[in-house]
């Protein structure tokens, strides 16, 4: 009986032992057919190239230093140059290449070492590529953004300039928002303890570059208590037209700006009983509104118009006078320099000059004259046109395009400080 199961048993362990090689060979021939699949190395590229195909030459332009020279230094051959120059000035402008911006020269890797790609530096986001291999090709491009919308909220002390910087955020907030509220906000005249949101977008260039702040999207502004929302919107798409309107779809643009200076000081104001120190102290009427600025600063045209007068005349220094309408004319005097000639035709915000000291002034600033009706008045207190109104027919969708952008500017706290640490903010990344 022992033998009879022993048999047996060396039976199964045969058949176990057949089994295990039948499974083993079975898989073995699985392994065989399986393809190693290996991972694609990754290949890193700036630009749209993979420099490691090329010798990377990273510079900047220098003084003095031309395009054309800069390419032949570097083996181009000068049709090449000269076909870029013609068929491509729209795209690069050959002799607009500025002291300081970033080039990137891609060179072959054989012994001519001959530049085959050029990639000009426009500005931290924009960029031009010459391609130099075969035809002659230029196109712009730009690096891929991440824009991030950010909240702040702040109390003025001194000024909205201080409020601004002292909470570390992009100074073209303070002059977007001196903009907007141009002629709703007398922004010489703040108080302290005016209050201030906004909602805006940063951008970043590579997630950590910051490459700096996109227009206001809604913003809030308490002055002397008066609350004032304003919101960006389109209000004609075919010509990309966006403005400013409040909560009940007034447009806060006038059709004249509050001054010909950005961010300047009122160094005097129309006054017809001034004393005029240069005058020997004596009484002198003042028919213009002093903005003192360093010399140099950009002069804009207050409105669209016609340019009447660009010349130099007596105490006036070099001036520019614009007629608006058959209302409305500006005069702007001691100009450093013009940059408008008469007959031209100048559209609000354009730079007709830059601050100076020609004519009879004490300092440096611009003199600004407002006539109606052919006589001088005070422009800061006339009641000047609103630009034009949002369309009634626009307005269903602007209310429902605010409304999430209201609500979101209601929910931003102030941070109320210290007296001697009055000014905060408060920053939301989303």
């Amino acid at each position: 009986m022992r033998k009879l199961w022993g048999l047996v048993f060396l039976f199964a362990v045969l058949a176990s032992c057949k089994d295990d090689k039948t499974v083993s060979a079975d898989l073995n021939k699985d392994i065989a057919k399986v393809k190693v699949i290996e991972k694609p190395v990754e290949i890193k590229k700036e630009y749209g190239f993979d420099l490691d195909q090329f010798n990377v030459k990273l510079d900047t332009i220098r003084r003095g230093d031309s395009f054309g020279e800069l390419m032949m230094q570097n083996k181009v051959e000068y049709p090449k140059i000269a076909k870029l120059s013609s068929d491509y000035k729209d795209t690069f402008d050959v002799r607009k290449i500025r002291v300081g911006r970033p080039y990137l020269i891609l060179k072959s890797k054989d012994t001519t070492e001959a530049a085959e790609v050029f990639i000009y530096q426009n500005d931290p986001i924009n960029y031009t590529v010459i391609d130099f291999r075969d035809s002659v090709q230029a196109y712009n491009e730009k690096k891929e953004v991440k824009y991030v919308e950010r909240e702040a909220s702040g109390i003025i002390k001194t000024s909205l300039s201080e409020a601004i910087l002292d909470q570390g955020i992009d100074y073209n907030i303070t002059n977007d928002l001196s903009e907007i509220y141009a002629w709703t906000i007398d922004f010489f005249r703040l108080q302290k303890g005016d209050k201030f949101k906004v909602i805006y977008k940063e951008k970043y260039i590579n997630d950590t570059i910051y490459a700096g702040a996109e227009p206001i999207e809604a913003a809030y502004f308490e002055h002397e208590g008066r609350p004032i929302y304003a919101f960006a919107y389109e209000n004609d798409s075919l010509k990309s037209i966006v403005d400013y309107f409040d909560d009940e779809a007034n447009n806060l643009r006038r059709t004249f700006l509050r001054a010909p200076v950005k961010f300047s000081r009122i160094s005097s104001r129309y006054n017809l009983k001034r004393r005029i120190r240069y005058y020997g102290n004596k009484v002198r009427p003042h028919r213009g509104t002093d903005y003192a600025a360093p010399i140099g600063t950009p002069i804009m045209a207050t409105a669209d118009g016609i340019v009447t007068e660009s010349r130099r005349k007596g105490g006036n220094g070099k001036y520019v006078k614009i007629r608006h309408n058959g209302t409305y004319s500006t005069q702007y005097l001691h100009m450093k320099k013009q940059n408008v000639k008469r007959g031209e035709h100048v559209k609000q915000g354009d730079i007709i000059g830059w601050i100076g000291m020609t004519g009879n002034t004490g300092g440096p600033h611009v003199c600004y004259r407002f006539w109606r009706n052919g006589r001088q008045v005070d422009p800061l207190r006339e009641k000047l046109p609103l630009a034009e109104p949002l369309a009634e027919t626009l307005r269903p969708a602007y209310f429902e395009f605010i409304n999430p952008k209201k609500s979101q500017l209601d929910c931003i706290e102030y941070i109320y400080p210290q007296e001697e640490n009055l000014l905060t903010s408060l920053d939301f990344e989303k």
